[in-house]
């Protein structure tokens, strides 16, 4: 991987995350979580380049987003799209999801863990992070069809992107 400026970023932020999906990774070399979502953004906030990411409470990378302050976001493309499916429908907590799918650990410089065949890394400091409720949302007619009694309401992060990576 060779470090980039989060400005030299390829591609639509939209479709990169809506539509290419992306993982969400957290954790140390001992011990870390994968999962892949399509929730979330980039954006600039606080005079600083942010991304900001949904992840349930009881999902098992939540653990590792909690304890460690620092996430990855790992893009991938299209050759990936059943690791990437698969690393979202199972848990770590019961799966070895890299070793189910093939994907392979990174360890930055900074010693954060991420997605060695990604095309794009994204290294984030945690920043802030808020549990949605049903009462935060002013206009939105389906809160009952996200947030359900068996699908608790996400912990929303916004957090400093520190490093961008791209595949050399």
């Amino acid at each position: 991987m060779k470090r980039i400026d989060i400005t030299d970023l390829p591609g639509n932020a939209v479709d990169l995350i809506s539509n290419q999906w992306m993982l969400v990774t957290a954790g140390s070399a001992e011990s870390f979580n994968t999962m892949t979502a399509n929730w979330g953004g980039l954006g600039y906030a606080w005079g600083m380049p942010v991304a900001y990411v949904l992840v349930r409470p009881n999902r098992y990378t939540h653990e590792f987003v909690e304890r460690e302050g620092r996430l990855t976001l790992s893009f991938m493309g299209e050759e990936h799209r059943h690791a990437l499916a698969h690393c979202g429908r199972v848990s770590g907590r019961d799966h070895d999801k890299l070793g189910e799918t093939g994907l392979r650990p990174w360890f930055s410089d900074n010693g954060q863990v991420a997605i060695a065949d990604a095309d794009a890394v994204l290294e984030c400091r945690v920043l802030f992070r808020h549990r949605l409720e049903a009462d935060d949302f002013l206009k939105f007619e389906e809160v009952a069809r996200w947030y359900a009694p068996d699908n608790p309401p996400h912990d929303f992060y916004i957090a400093e992107i520190t490093d961008a990576w791209m595949k050399d």
